[in-house]
C-alpha cells in the first residue's frame, strides 16, 4: 500500500491512521437515514459549502491516548497483524472484466433462483414482489435536467425509477418472467432518451455518486438481455459516461473547491462506488482503476485509511474494531457509510479485487463497531480533530454521537455472509445486525425521502450463502 500521506501510531491498543489535511464545514441537517443534510436536524461545527451537506469530518489527530507517529513512506504496512494490501488477484490490470459483475454475478443469479422460495431468502423475496417499485405498472418519470439541492429539486424521480429498474431486473433473473426485463429496459430507455444534465447545489456531487452506481446496477443486470438493442444500451452507457462521470472524477479531484477532506467520507464512497461500476458496466479499465486507486490511496476521506482513521485491535473471541469517520456525527451517516463500503467492497471483489480483505478485514472491523454500538453495546471513541471549509480551519468531536443510534439499512447480509459466511471470519456484531434486520426490502420500505433510496437492498434475497458456498 501506499502510505506517502498516512501515518501509523499505536498507543494503548489504539492502532490510528492520520492524514496530512483534515476538513470539516456546517451540516445543515443530517436526519437520520439520509445522505444529505439539509433535511433539518442538529448542525455540526463549521462552514456550509453550497448549503449542501457539505458537513466535514476528515483526517484525525487523536487527542485522546494515540500519538502521531507522522508518516510511515513506502511501508509495507503490515500494522494491524495481518498481511496490508491483500488485494485477491493483486488487481485484475489487463484482464477482461467480468459480466455481471457488479453487485451480483452469475454464480449468484443461480443461487437465488435455487433458493428464493426458501428461508431466509423468501421473506426478502416478497418484500420484493409486494414493493410498488417491483410492478410492470411502474410509469417512468425522467427528466431532462435532474437537479439535487438548491431551487427545483425534482431528483425523487430518479432515485424512484432506479429501483423500479433495479428490482424488476432482480425479478427477471430469478424468474425469467420477460415482462420484468422488458420494464426494466423500458425505464433505462427513458432515462437515457432524456436525461442530459444533473445538477444543483453541492448535494449535486452525491447524486452523480450514490444514483450512478445505483443505476449501473440494472443496466449491468440487463446487459446479456436480448431484449435490449446494442444501440439503447450504447446510449445508457453514455448517460453514465457523459452525466454521471464527469461530475464523479471532478469531485474527487477538486472537492467542490474546498480543502480536499473537507467532506464527509460519504461523499467520496458514494463516487468511489459509482465510478467502479461505470469502469466495469463500460468495459473502461482506466474508470476503474482511478476508483479503486483512490479507494486505496486518494486524499479524500473516502479513501479507506481516511473513513476508518482508527482501530483498535481484537483479542480471542472479541473482534477488532474501526471507528468509523462519521461516528462522531451520526450514526445514520455512519450507517450509510457501511452501505457504501459494501457496495465499494463486493463491486472489486467481483472483478478481483479483494478490497474486504485489505488491511486484515479493515472493513469489517468498522462494520463490527457500528453494529456493536448501535446494537446498544459501549464501544472505545478517540477524540477526532479535523479542518473546516476552504482554508481547513480547526474542529473537533470529542464523544461518539448517539444521534439516530440503531439506524438499519438494508445492507447486512450482505457484510455478514462476505466474512462469516463466506470466508469463516467471524463477525458476531455484523451477524446479529444482520438478524436484527432480515429479512430486508429495498427502496421504498424504508421511508419516502432519499435516504431510504440510497442503497438498493434485498441482501437477505441477494447474499445469502448456504453452507456449501463457504469456503472454510
Amino acid at each position: 500500500m501506499d502510505l506517502r500521506n498516512v501515518g501509523l501510531a499505536v498507543a494503548g491498543g489504539l492502532t490510528m491512521w492520520t492524514v496530512a489535511c483534515s476538513n470539516g464545514g456546517a451540516d445543515l441537517g443530517g436526519a437520520a437515514g439520509n445522505s444529505t443534510g439539509g433535511q433539518g436536524g442538529a448542525a455540526a461545527a463549521g462552514g456550509a459549502i453550497d448549503g449542501g451537506e457539505s458537513g466535514g469530518s476528515g483526517a484525525a489527530r487523536a487527542t485522546g491516548g494515540a500519538t502521531d507517529f507522522g508518516g510511515a513512506t513506502g511501508s509495507s504496512g503490515a500494522g494491524l497483524g495481518g498481511t496490508t494490501g491483500s488485494a485477491g488477484s493483486g488487481g485484475a490490470a489487463g484482464q477482461a472484466f467480468v459480466h455481471p459483475g457488479l453487485l451480483h454475478t452469475a454464480a449468484d443469479f443461480a443461487r437465488m433462483q435455487a433458493n428464493y422460495q426458501k428461508q431466509p431468502w423468501v421473506g426478502s423475496w416478497n418484500k420484493l414482489i409486494a414493493n410498488s417499485h417491483s410492478q410492470t405498472t411502474w410509469t417512468p418519470r425522467p427528466a431532462a435536467t435532474v437537479i439535487r439541492g438548491g431551487t427545483g429539486q425534482n431528483y425523487a424521480s430518479l432515485f424512484e425509477d432506479i429501483a423500479a429498474a433495479y428490482q424488476s431486473a432482480l425479478r427477471y433473473k430469478i424468474t425469467g418472467d420477460t415482462a420484468y426485463a422488458d420494464q426494466s429496459i423500458r425505464i433505462m430507455n427513458a432515462w437515457s432518451s432524456t436525461m442530459t444534465s444533473l445538477t444543483g447545489d453541492a448535494d449535486r456531487f452525491l447524486a452523480s455518486g450514490i444514483y450512478g452506481y445505483e443505476f449501473c446496477q440494472a443496466a449491468e443486470m440487463m446487459r446479456d438481455y436480448s431484449g435490449w438493442s446494442s444501440a439503447s444500451f450504447t446510449k445508457f452507457k453514455n448517460l453514465m459516461l457523459t452525466v454521471f462521470y464527469p461530475l464523479q472524477h471532478d469531485f474527487l479531484l477538486n472537492h467542490n473547491a474546498a480543502c480536499v477532506t473537507n467532506y464527509w467520507a460519504n461523499w467520496d464512497l458514494s463516487n468511489i462506488a459509482g465510478m467502479a461500476a461505470i469502469g466495469v458496466l463500460c468495459d473502461d479499465r482506466a474508470k476503474y482503476d482511478e476508483a479503486l486507486n483512490y479507494f486505496k490511496t486518494g486524499p479524500g476521506n473516502g479513501q479507506i485509511d481516511h473513513s476508518i482513521p482508527f482501530v483498535y485491535p481484537g483479542s480471542p473471541g472479541s473482534p477488532a474494531l474501526g471507528q468509523g469517520q462519521e461516528e462522531g456525527r451520526d450514526q445514520g451517516h455512519s450507517g450509510l457509510d457501511v452501505s457504501l463500503w459494501g457496495v465499494i467492497g463486493q463491486q472489486f471483489y467481483n472483478q478481483g479485487d479483494d478490497m474486504f480483505a485489505w488491511e486484515n478485514n479493515k472493513l469489517l472491523a468498522a462494520s463490527e463497531y457500528f453494529a456493536n454500538y448501535n446494537a446498544g453495546d459501549a464501544v472505545p471513541f478517540t477524540a477526532y480533530e479535523w479542518g473546516t471549509g476552504q482554508k481547513c480551519a480547526s474542529s473537533a468531536q470529542a464523544v461518539i454521537s448517539a444521534n439516530s443510534r440503531g439506524d438499519q439499512r438494508p445492507v447486512w447480509d450482505l457484510i455478514y455472509n462476505h466474512y462469516q459466511a463466506l470466508k469463516g471470519v467471524p463477525a458476531p456484531n455484523s451477524a446479529a445486525y444482520a438478524a436484527s434486520v432480515r429479512p430486508d426490502g429495498g427502496g421504498g420500505d424504508y421511508g419516502p425521502s432519499s435516504g431510504g433510496y440510497d442503497q438498493l437492498g434485498f441482501t437477505t434475497l441477494t447474499c445469502t450463502l448456504p453452507a456449501a458456498e463457504s469456503t472454510w
